[in-house]
């Protein structure tokens, strides 16, 4: 009876963790290049259930079944399915159509340069030329840092990612992309960094300059999901509450007879 409060506890937990996802999806409904998280649930593992000390038994232990201790959290993992693409009219606005990510360059606390990767292609040029996200973080090419001439009047990126300014070659958008996006760690809203064991490979998208890629999230599937958590949630309270009433029953009045 007990165990059917705690399995009860344990759904509440589950759902109240779902509804953080989905509650964090909401948020960055509108934010570019990000990409929504999902959750899986899954059973605790079985115990099996001895019978012991029992003189019918002649205090012989014997398996009586198992039973289940509820449900926990399975794996939170992210969706990385292209969201839509919308014009901008900035020609520094970029989006990746396809597999792959935009590599950003950072600096750590230390001062090191540590290589991030992010689908949010809002770009703007920076004071010295370079192509630089709204933290002021250098999108890299080819040959590191791009760099636009600070007088340039028409720049020009190709679908393959090669950068012009005022008709003469500056270099080349590096996009990669991994074997398994499992190896990536999300930092923020829509930057990722890749752990060790990650098997990086060109990405072979395409670049649609002037535009951003939005994020992914399905706002009333979202919505949907979160009214299905809520009554998961109001029905392990439910169940609670029944559990807590037989007990009542139990010692308050079955244990005066």
């Amino acid at each position: 009876m007990v165990r059917g409060l705690y399995t009860a506890w344990t759904g509440m937990a589950n759902e109240q963790k779902r509804l953080d996802i989905i509650s964090n999806n909401l948020a960055n409904a509108a934010t570019v290049g990000y990409k929504k998280d999902n959750v899986t649930n899954q059973s605790f593992d079985n115990l099996l259930a001895i019978k012991i000390k029992d003189a019918s038994e002649q205090y012989t232990e014997r398996s009586v079944g198992s039973m289940s201790l509820g449900v926990k959290l399975g794996e939170v993992y992210t969706d990385y399915e292209q969201g839509s693409l919308r014009e901008t009219g900035n020609p520094f606005d970029l989006a990746i159509e396809g597999e792959g990510f935009f590599n950003i360059s950072t600096t750590d606390e230390d001062g090191n340069e540590i290589i991030k990767y992010t689908r949010d292609g809002s770009f703007t040029k920076s004071q010295d030329g370079r192509i630089v996200d709204a933290e002021g973080n250098s999108l890299t090419g080819e040959s590191g840092e791009i760099t636009i001439p600070t007088d340039a009047a028409d720049v020009v990126i190709d679908t393959d990612g090669s950068v012009y300014a005022d008709g003469v070659y500056i270099d080349k958008i590096l996009i990669t992309d991994f074997e398994d996006y499992g190896y990536l760690k999300k930092q923020g809203d829509s930057m990722y960094i890749a752990l060790d064991g990650t098997n990086e490979t060109t990405g072979t998208a395409a670049i649609r300059q002037g535009y951003t890629e939005q994020s992914n999230v399905n706002v009333i599937s979202e919505m949907v999901d979160m009214i299905a958590v809520t009554r998961a949630y109001e029905a392990n309270q439910k169940v609670i509450q029944t559990v807590d009433g037989t007990l009542d029953l139990a010692v308050n009045t079955v244990g005066k007879i």
